[in-house]
């Protein structure tokens, strides 16, 4: 295998010797040479995080052709090499931009960059992101690594891409080969960040598959101002990969422009913490109808009243995620008053918060906390069920999980100190317990008390919390239906692309790039592509439902679009699509499930 091969010499720690170079010809390592097009990618399965399409909208204004691959469904290493090849083949990129912004994604962006140095050696492979700031000494031992981009990377890459001689904000090579980390000259903040915005959606996809994969993220700021002793992301990791001593908002015009590119192209809108004010937010919503669109809004402490009452009144629905710390007062008090855990809501303030949301029929509310944080005792755990029965017979959403281990946080680096193990610590056992990972497997490295006893009685409580939680969860989404529920086809958007469009030309053949693709969104956003003329012997895809089943879907949706009783639907599928009434009502019940068709 070419390139991508860690340097190690005898001890745990890493040893900066020169990389290797073999099998990689001619590259491009400085000299001005302008580096276009650019491909930029995340490094986990599923949506990429948001970043890279403001680095790839910014490199677009900069007079880079930039584009996001955003929606990665591969699991095994072959299908990441087809992938590849077949994007490499369309882009001819002369640089990619992996982002690396969760940890457990370690491996992947390893995978990714090999793989890459395979198909082409003469590619400049550039790794940044949260994860790649953090472990920049340990990457850059990897000789399929070119550069690593530190914190912000708007202008470190454009740069790169403009061939700038001194790029700023990069892990660079010194004469004798060691790793050389250049100060962090570019840091955002709230004095220069206005040309940071969203622009170019009409040119940095590569299918619309891919643009209709976004969900939505807008970042109104960056940043924490808190230290919690769980996350890897915290005040002090902050200031230390990306120079950013305390978090800021964007600038009020350019969150607005974010909104004004994607809210025609998006059902929803995400946010993360920041500008969670209605005076902020509602400046950045100025001309924009979001009277249509779903809102997901993640919170920490307890939002004031005005914001949830704007955030009803916006959109058409909110779904509000609150996160408290953990479960138990008297544990997240004790952890505040350590300075451990950020400012979070007493179970008194919480309680009113729900019964306020409680006005606004379009609001839903989840309540988010982690379990087996420390001091923990019998007295926390049984304190910690209470408030979460509590919450879950007011008919909110309760999210949680365990303590897992991330790299950078406290209680990872230094678990001892709260009579605590880690499963993971350094660089090389994150990278080996992800590497380990079967494929669809999404465990983390976690962190347990050294206490048997204790463990286990944090461990029975969190299995009755999850079923509590899930229990819950099931019940909220399941409809009861018999033969005489009407049922109607509720889905908000159904649009046609040729399957060239939809798939992009690198995974659509020629000989089938014309064929008719039907895809259809429900209320949740799940995505349904049917090609019914498409013979799965012709070209098969996973990600469509082709020929024969994808004709009965569709014809099961057009059974419903106006109110029609479950048994009037099973005649009809009959009739249209030769199916018997068991494997009808299959098909309408699949459809209810994703909530394609809901009560009339």
């Amino acid at each position: 295998m070419v390139g991508c091969q860690p340097f190690r010499a005898g001890r745990p720690e890493i040893v900066y010797s020169a990389p290797s170079r073999k099998g990689r010809g001619a590259h491009p390592m400085s000299g001005g040479r302008v580096l276009s097009p650019v491909l930029l990618v995340g490094a986990g399965t599923g949506e990429a995080t948001c970043g890279i399409l403001y680095l790839a909208s910014y490199l677009r204004r900069g007079g880079i052709e930039a584009f996001v691959r955003l929606y990665d469904g591969d699991e095994t290493d072959d299908e990441v090499a087809r992938s590849f090849e077949s994007l490499v083949t369309r882009v001819r990129p002369k640089l990619v931009g992996i982002s690396l912004k969760w940890f457990h994604h370690v491996d992947r962006a390893l995978l990714i960059a090999r793989t890459l140095r395979e198909i082409d050696p003469t590619i400049r492979i550039v790794m940044g992101g949260n994860s790649a700031s953090y472990w920049w000494r340990e990457l850059h031992a990897y000789d399929c690594i070119d550069d690593i981009v530190l914190g912000d990377g708007e202008v470190p890459l454009l740069a790169l891409c403009r061939g700038d001689p001194s790029p700023p904000n990069r892990v660079t090579r010194a004469p004798d080969g060691r790793p050389r980390r250049l100060p962090l000259a570019y840091v955002q903040g709230a004095t220069n960040s206005e040309d940071i915005y969203y622009s170019h959606f009409h040119e940095l996809f590569l299918s619309q598959m891919d643009l209709h994969s976004f969900s939505g993220w807008v970042a109104p700021g960056k940043g924490c101002g808190e230290n919690c002793l769980y996350c890897g992301g915290a005040r002090g990791n902050q200031k230390a990969g990306f120079g950013r001593a305390k978090p800021f908002l964007r600038a009020e015009e350019s969150v607005r422009r974010d909104h004004q590119e994607i809210a025609g192209r998006t059902w929803q809108l995400r946010y993360d913490f920041s500008g969670s004010s209605a005076e902020f937010l509602g400046s950045t919503w100025a001309g924009v109808d979001l009277s249509r669109h779903c809102c997901t809004y993640f919170l920490w402490g307890v939002p004031r009243i005005e914001l949830v009452d704007a955030l009803a009144g916006t959109f058409q629905r909110v779904y509000m995620v609150v996160d408290i710390g953990c479960f138990s007062e008297q544990q997240r008090l004790e952890q505040m008053r350590r300075g451990l855990l950020k400012p979070c809501a007493r179970d008194s303030e919480l309680l009113a918060l729900i019964e306020a949301c409680r006005r606004h029929p379009n609001l839903d509310v989840e309540i988010s906390g982690i379990g087996g944080l420390p001091f923990a005792s019998q007295a926390t755990l049984a304190e910690e069920l209470r408030l979460v029965e509590r919450v879950i017979s007011l008919d909110c959403v309760v999210g949680y999980q365990r303590l897992e281990a991330q790299p950078g946080a406290l209680v990872t680096e230094h678990p001892a100190r709260f009579d605590m193990v880690t499963e993971a610590r350094t660089f090389t056992e994150f990278l080996d317990y992800f590497e380990r990972r079967e494929p669809g497997d999404v465990s983390v490295p976690m962190i347990r008390f050294r206490d048997a006893e204790l463990e286990a009685a944090v461990q029975r409580n969190s299995d009755r919390v999850d079923a509590l939680a899930w229990q819950h969860r099931d019940a909220k989404r399941s409809i009861a239906v018999d033969g005489r529920t009407r049922l109607r086809n509720t889905a908000p958007w159904t649009q046609q692309f040729t399957l060239g469009d939809w798939l992009g030309s690198h995974r659509a053949p020629a000989k089938v790039a014309k064929e008719q693709v039907t895809v259809v969104r429900s209320v949740d956003g799940i995505t349904l592509s049917c090609a019914p003329s498409l013979s799965p012997r012709r070209f098969s895809d996973p990600t469509l439902t082709q020929g024969e089943d994808g004709a009965i879907l569709l014809a099961a949706l057009a059974a419903f679009e106006r109110p029609t009783t479950v048994a009037s639907g099973v005649k009809e599928l009959g009739t249209k699509a030769k199916l018997d009434p068991g494997s009808a009502r299959e098909v309408i019940d699949h459809l209810v499930d994703g909530r394609f068709l809901q009560p009339a």
